[in-house]
């Protein structure tokens, strides 16, 4: 059966010949003369759309039938027929809410095509609407998981940044930066602190600045004009406009050039973006949330940060501790996870042995939480009988030293590298090695960009020769 239209119209010839001529394109279609039928079809039937006329018998007219069935479903699209010439009829219709209007005598072909339209439109807003539930019901902050002292002081933290932007009587917080390690869940607090707040009905839109090469970076941000550069063949509406009213979500912001760092602490200070190639700002209401797992204050130190934009950005500032510092949130966790993949996966009975959880209690987890959440799954997935044992974990048999806690005194095998940065130094010098010293190449096999490369050489104190 064919999308549901209702026609409401008493001249029944023309009725008819509607109703035949959309069976015959596959629409299901019921008739009634009048407003009051008219009505309780809605509520029987439960149309996709309603042709409805404005003169109708019986004491109420399209104008008043269109608001009652509103009222039952503000979802249904309704297409308001007018007579011929009656302008003014058409913009009460559509101040009052109908989809669009048509005029007698009606043009069946443009009936169909705008019926089709105004049903695809309301598909969509019913996916939009699905998704934006889904979201806010998985981001309350009663979502992040943990007893810890410092998750629950992470969780007060997030209620008393949500409960001042409720108090605010116009515009957007400050800047709120999350920071933390990666796979300890940045993403999660940012989703908890849009759809907890005032903000959560509007959009909630989220970059991350070092998933895509920079030179797109700005134009996927603030957007461009036709024309602003080579493959520029249309108009488009950059991110920042897109979260006007919501939260914009930058998540790795520390990964971001210098040139768009200005351009970001320009929207900060003014609240205002201008597409590439306009020569027009224009005014936004966001709330920016940014995320970093790295020190944005060694890089100011080192000339890879703004130290302005680092004080925009650092007004309200909530730390996520690792996934190492709260072991005893582990079992939870781990319990969480595996509450959901036994779901996923069509397999109820299964559940940790003892002293599973005992070894997941005293691994470091340089991924975090999101390392324990993918080896759950393995264990899921692989695992055979009702019972997860250790093996099934595929936990490694030492830490790697760049998130494992050092402890003093302890030994590292001679000549290796120690420190995050003493690991990148080394990988850096590798890579220049293997392609020559040719920058580029170099920057491509790493997967960063060749400023960012150029950069991390000065930082390290390294030249571009081989």
């Amino acid at each position: 059966m064919g999308h549901g239209i209702l026609i409401v119209e008493d001249e029944a010839i023309l009725a008819k010949t509607v109703a035949r001529y959309l069976r015959k394109h596959g629409f299901d279609v019921r008739t009634a003369s009048d407003g009051h039928a008219g009505i309780e079809d809605v509520k029987s039937y439960q149309p996709d759309a309603v042709l409805l006329d404005f003169n109708l018998p019986g004491g109420m007219n399209g104008l008043e039938v269109l608001k009652r069935i509103q009222a039952i479903d503000s979802s249904i699209k309704i297409v308001m027929i007018t007579g011929q010439g009656n302008t003014r009829l058409a913009v009460d219709a559509m101040k009052a809410g109908a989809y669009d209007y048509l005029s007698k005598p009606l043009a069946l072909s443009e009936l169909k095509l705008l019926l089709e339209r105004a049903i695809g439109q309301q598909r969509t807003e019913g996916q939009l609407s699905y998704f934006h539930g889904r979201d806010a019901s998985r981001s309350d902050i009663d979502r992040i998981v943990g007893e810890s002292h410092a998750m629950l002081d992470l969780k007060q933290r997030i209620a008393r940044i949500i409960d001042a932007g409720r108090r605010l009587s116009d515009g957007p917080l400050p800047a709120v930066l999350i920071s933390g390690e990666t796979g300890t869940g940045k993403e999660l607090v940012a989703r908890a602190l849009h759809y907890g707040g005032p903000r959560a009905k509007q959009a909630f839109v989220e970059l991350n600045a070092a998933a895509m090469p920079q030179q797109l970076v700005e134009s996927e941000l603030f957007g461009h004009e036709k024309g602003a550069f080579t493959d520029a063949r249309e108009r488009k509406l950059g991110l920042v406009e897109a979260a006007n009213g919501g939260t914009l979500f930058l998540d790795e912001v520390g990964e971001l050039d210098l040139a768009i760092q200005a351009k970001l602490l320009k929207l900060l200070e003014d609240r205002k973006v201008r597409r590439l190639g306009s020569l027009r700002d224009t005014r936004t209401d966001i709330q920016i949330v940014t995320a970093t797992n790295r020190s944005l204050q060694e890089m100011v130190h080192d000339g890879g940060f703004r130290e302005d934009l680092l004080f925009r950005l650092n007004t309200l500032t909530i730390h996520i501790p690792p996934l190492r510092d709260r072991l005893e949130d582990v079992p939870l966790l781990a319990g969480h996870f595996l509450e959901q993949m036994t779901r996923k996966y069509a397999k109820p009975d299964l559940h940790l042995a003892e002293n599973t959880l005992g070894a997941l209690t005293t691994y470091h987890w340089p991924g975090n939480i999101r390392e324990l959440r993918n080896r759950i799954e393995q264990a899921v997935l692989l695992c055979e009988g009702s019972e997860i044992g250790v093996a099934c974990l595929n936990l490694p048999t030492t830490t790697p030293h760049s998130n494992a806690t050092h402890r003093p005194g302890a030994d590292h095998a001679a000549g290796a590298p120690s420190t995050l940065p003493d690991v990148e130094k080394e990988m850096i010098e590798q890579t220049l090695k293997a392609v020559g010293g040719n920058v580029s190449k170099a920057a491509r096999q790493l997967g960063i960009t060749r400023d960012r490369l150029r950069y991390r050489l000065k930082k390290y104190g390294l030249t571009d020769q081989p």
